[in-house]
């Protein structure tokens, strides 16, 4: 603050020279200029009502702002308390003074902090133009009260400590102008300096030098971080309770609990298990759940895709090769089987073994043992079997494409997996797992999410299940900004209620339709099938039809163009109702 005698006696010539454009009014003659009055109950300056505090009162408050909320966001909070009552302050004084002079209006600021016994100002610089908007102070702070405060709670820090005092000034300043003013402290007794020393400036003329005190100056949704964070000790709190139960199976609805209780129940014992359920509905996930509950779970699990695996390498996956037994063999290799000898081995999308396969696979069930492709040694295996399909075996029992002494001992024990649709209850717990495991991923804060997304995700019905939902998330986290929570745009951008319900419309993909988008790399091709709103369903078949006139009614050449083999192509010709009647004149049809 000023010297509000007006005096200079502890300043040398240089800088009496540069305060020389400054006036002063005795704080008697201050306080009555301003009608500082009493009455009983109300202090009231110019009108405003004021309130004489304790300093240790302050400082208790400060304590408890700093342990509550950290060293950054109290400091934020106390700059922005100074900061509005400097506002306050010079718009009064503009108010009641409005012939002052630029340097006069600026003295009477401090002269009011001096008043209130928060510092005594000594000025060192001043150059101020309201018209023209060019400011440049620089002055001294002794003994303040708020380095004086810091200093007896927390002793000798390592950053400036009169976060009040500055918001004042910047605040102050700031309104007089017209335009941001920022102070910032260059030395601080609060750090060890003798004294306080503070310069101010407009922010563009700080450039980035001030980013740190900038920050202080925007608010904080204090009540949302601390909604953010009491949600996130309850999700973690459900996840450690989850995993106490059910080791990582997520769910609370009936059908959830339903499904999992077969599981357990089938745990303890030998018996091959069947599950059956949608796409993308979790299968390898009870899989796993199984065998961490069985006498097993020390040993081996083995997994693998059947529908991913051509059909003249399946058996050589399934149950090893010997060195030599065709070409590119060039050492033994175990199978799946061998690897989860002891353990348990699960086949998904079991449905897509070929029947020389499947023959061995029963053969394995039934009495333990098989040999190796390229290999006459019968070798023996201990395997508990969990084989998953999304189609239905029986059906392909009756056409011929599934062997019924196979489904037989494999549906001992079929456990349903509902789809999301029929578990809504479960979408959140599920939302809050999957958030945590993207947030750990992609490094981010653990962001919450609006109850109208909540609501939208709940709402959908999830064609492609738990899977789809996984990756909702995941992509919604990468979308996120920083201090932003889940809300409807990042689960679907342009979305107005929600996540897009499954598409209706069947555009065929031949002729035209495909030339449509030529050269199109894979990405794009797949956006553009989005947007043309096929569904995957009637995509499929359009497809095998167009590949099988592409290649002329060759169903070899036709399965080569599709990535698949003959078999596989067969399948799924049989599975959509295809039938081939003849040569590429003539085409193909479905029932």
């Amino acid at each position: 603050m000023i010297d509000p005698t007006g005096r200079f006696d502890h300043m040398d010539k240089r800088e009496v020279a540069m305060s020389s454009r400054i006036s002063f009014y005795p704080l008697p003659e201050l306080a009555a200029r301003f009608k500082l009055a009493f009455r009983p109950g109300h202090i009231v300056l110019e009108g405003q009502r004021m309130v004489l505090l304790h300093a240790g009162a302050m400082g208790a408050l400060r304590r408890e702002l700093i342990e509550s909320l950290g060293t950054d966001r109290a400091r934020g909070m106390l700059v922005r308390m100074g900061y509005a009552a400097g506002r306050g302050d010079a718009a009064m004084v503009r108010c009641r003074l409005p012939e002052a002079s630029d340097a006069e209006l600026l003295s009477v600021g401090p002269q009011l902090h001096a008043l209130e016994g928060v510092v005594h100002v000594v000025p060192r610089h001043l150059e101020i133009d309201i018209v023209r908007g060019t400011y440049h102070g620089e002055f001294v702070w002794e003994d303040s009260y708020e380095a004086a405060l810091h200093l007896e709670l927390f002793g000798t820090g390592d950053a400036p400590a009169c976060w009040m005092q500055l918001g004042y000034a910047s605040g102050y300043t700031s309104e007089l102008m017209g335009r941001p003013i920022i102070y910032r402290e260059l030395e601080c007794r609060g750090r060890g300096d003798a004294h306080c020393r503070v310069v101010g400036r407009p922010v563009a003329d700080w450039g980035n030098a001030i980013d740190d005190e900038l920050a202080c100056y925007q608010p904080q949704d204090f009540a949302g971080q601390f909604a953010e964070l009491q949600d996130e000790v309850r999700r973690l709190r459900r996840s450690l309770e989850r995993r106490e139960t059910q080791e990582g199976m997520i769910g609370i609805s009936s059908a959830f609990r339903e499904s999992w209780r077969m599981v357990r129940k089938a745990a303890q014992s030998k018996v091959s298990v069947l599950l059956l359920g949608e796409t993308g509905v979790g299968k390898e996930m009870y899989a796993q759940a199984l065998h961490r509950h069985s006498p097993r779970a020390e040993a081996p699990f083995v997994a693998m895709n059947c529908a991913a695996i051509p059909d003249e390498l399946i058996e050589a996956e399934l149950f090893g090769v010997e060195k030599g037994a065709y070409t590119g063999a060039q050492q033994s290799r175990l199978g799946r089987f061998e690897r989860a000898d002891g353990g348990t081995l699960f086949l998904d999308e079991v449905g897509e073994l070929s029947p020389a396969a499947q023959a061995k696979v029963l053969r394995v069930l039934q009495e333990g043992e098989f040999e190796r492709v390229g290999d006459q040694t019968t070798r023996h295996a201990d395997v508990r079997l969990v084989a998953a399909t999304n189609v239905d075996l029986a059906q392909a029992v009756a056409e011929g494409r599934f062997r019924a002494d196979l489904y037989y001992r494999l549906n001992i024990y079929p456990v349903r997996i509902p789809p999301l649709r029929e578990r809504r209850e479960d979408i959140e717990p599920l939302v809050e797992h999957f958030l945590a495991e993207a947030c750990a991923r992609h490094d981010k804060r653990m962001p919450g999410i609006t109850s109208r997304a909540m609501k939208a995700l709940v709402a959908y019905d999830w064609p492609g299940n738990v899977r789809e939902l996984r990756n909702t998330i995941e992509r919604s986290v990468i979308l996120l900004e920083p201090h932003e929570r889940i809300d409807l745009k990042h689960i679907d951008p342009g979305a107005t209620s929600g996540p897009p319900a499954p598409t209706r419309a069947a555009p065929a993909m031949a002729g035209s339709e495909a030339a449509a988008i030529p050269g199109a790399d894979l990405e794009t091709l797949v956006q553009a099938l989005l947007d043309s709103t096929v569904k995957l369903d009637e995509l499929e078949p359009r497809l095998i039809e167009l590949a099988v006139r592409r290649a002329g009614g060759n169903l070899s050449q036709a399965a080569r163009t599709l990535g698949m083999t003959r078999p596989q192509l067969a399948y799924r010709m049989n599975k959509h109702g295809i039938v081939f009647e003849g040569d590429a004149d003539r085409g193909s049809r479905r029932h």
